[in-house]
């Protein structure tokens, strides 16, 4: 599988804790698990940023005006395939968050971040949390997901 990744970053000090070669790899790992099926390319962009900046996108694109760990624009959900790759959308993650649930929740760095990249990867591909059901569904995919990869809870 070829992966298009573009990363854009609007935060300073991250560059030690995040190795963007082996984001990379992560998520065509986590793309060849669970979206074989492509055909093309596969493109995504993320956008690293702060709690002030994601706060503007969660309350101009989800009417929250707060802020959030990750938020993804899945262009799968409107069959946006024109051209020579396969979009799959956008995730925008705040660091800054991620930082603080790490220290909230008793984790590294490391695993809150790949916890939180899963979790927007997975809105890409189809999954939600709005019914117990289907948050059942993607919490299981998500933790069987980062203990493959040997992000486990510490």
């Amino acid at each position: 599988m070829e992966l298009v990744l573009e990363i854009g970053n609007e935060t300073e000090g991250y560059e030690e804790k995040i190795d963007i070669s082996n984001v990379e790899k992560y998520i065509k790992g986590v793309l060849e698990e669970e979206y074989p099926e492509a055909k093309k390319p596969v493109y995504i962009s993320m956008l690293l940023t702060d709690n002030e900046n994601i706060q503007i996108v969660n309350r101009d694109y989800r009417g929250k005006d707060t802020p959030t760990d990750v938020i993804s624009f899945a262009y799968h959900e409107t069959e946006f395939e024109i051209g020579p790759y396969d979009t799959l959308g956008d995730i925008v993650i705040s660091l800054e968050r991620v930082e603080e649930q790490a220290e909230d929740y008793g984790h590294n760095f490391q695993r809150e971040f790949y916890y939180v990249l899963t979790h927007g990867l997975l809105h890409l591909l189809g999954y939600d949390h709005i019914e117990d059901e289907d948050k059942s569904i993607m919490r299981e995919k998500e933790e069987e997901i980062l203990k493959k990869h040997g992000y486990t809870r510490d």
